[in-house]
């Protein structure tokens, strides 16, 4: 193993705010907002504030895949919200979302809004609405949450630790890179020898439980996170390969991947979406 200086935690832990690498400037240790700005609000009855992070894709695909359905009701505003510009410490945002993370969702088609915050339980609440990509039967419905509430639980080990350490951290450090390996690719197994049994992860059918995992999972085995798909050797998982590209290719899931996007090839972008229309357009420059 890679000789490394040996830290001894202090008795009293302090915030150095100068120690967190590319991410320092929004990392703290304490809540609320850090000024004040109101949010903007659209025509549409859903109002979304977000980023095309993973767990931002969840929602935008669901929200996609609710209108190609034909839900009206679905129709939405996808404003963006720059993490590393703290846009997500604003004073409208806190009031959505007082954890300060996206995505956030403020439903408006009511006499009063409701906010709705993390990624699942915005999925929760829109399949719950419209009565879509949520089994009714009781076994497939309790296998989709349960697969839903695993991607919650499971993808910090992913996001904030693996990505972490692998991608971001300021320094290579060996233990912690092959301890988060080590666990991402047990979850790949997981998955692996679930869709070995069934197309999808509740069963036959699509459902919230395949967006949210996919959004973190199936961009992974197509190598779109982290650019780790050779050094975790995402080409084994066949089963979940056969998964990913059966999603990819769904009409919905191209354009959620596209909303409050800001990255990537400028026909893959669409930073704002307030109408079907706005995936016609050019992205602004």
């Amino acid at each position: 193993m890679t000789t490394t200086t040996e830290y001894t935690p202090p008795t009293v832990w302090t915030w150095d705010q100068a120690n967190g690498g590319r991410f320092a400037n929004i990392n703290r240790p304490i809540a609320g907002a850090t000024h004040e700005k109101d949010l903007p609000v659209g025509r549409h009855p859903l109002q979304l504030y977000s980023l095309a992070t993973p767990n931002g894709v969840k929602v935008t695909v669901m929200l996609e895949e609710l209108l190609a359905l034909g839900h009206t009701g679905a129709e939405y505003d996808a404003w963006l919200i720059r993490i590393s510009e703290g846009d997500q410490f604003g004073s409208g945002f806190v009031a959505v979302n007082p954890n300060s993370k996206i995505p956030a969702l403020l439903d408006r088609s009511g006499p009063k809004p409701v906010r709705v915050f993390e990624s699942g339980a915005i999925l929760l609440h829109l399949a719950n609405k419209f009565g879509a990509f949520l089994p009714e039967d009781g076994a497939e419905r309790a296998e989709c949450l349960s697969w839903l509430f695993w991607q919650m639980g499971s993808a910090p080990y992913l996001g904030g630790g693996f990505g972490h350490f692998y991608a971001y951290a300021p320094t290579k450090m060996e233990y912690p890179i092959n301890r988060f390996a080590m666990e991402v690719k047990r979850q790949m197994d997981v998955l692996d020898r679930r869709l070995a049994e069934s197309a999808y992860l509740a069963g036959d059918n699509y459902s919230i439980a395949d967006m949210a995992v996919w959004a973190w999972y199936g961009t992974l085995a197509k190598g779109l996170l982290y650019e780790a798909g050779e050094f975790l050797q995402v080409q084994s998982y066949s089963n979940v390969l056969r998964w990913t590209e059966q999603i990819a290719q769904r009409p919905a899931v191209q354009r959620g991947r596209m909303v409050n996007r800001t990255w990537g090839e400028a026909s893959s972008q669409l930073p704002e979406r307030h109408d079907a229309s706005d995936f016609a357009a050019p992205a602004p420059k």
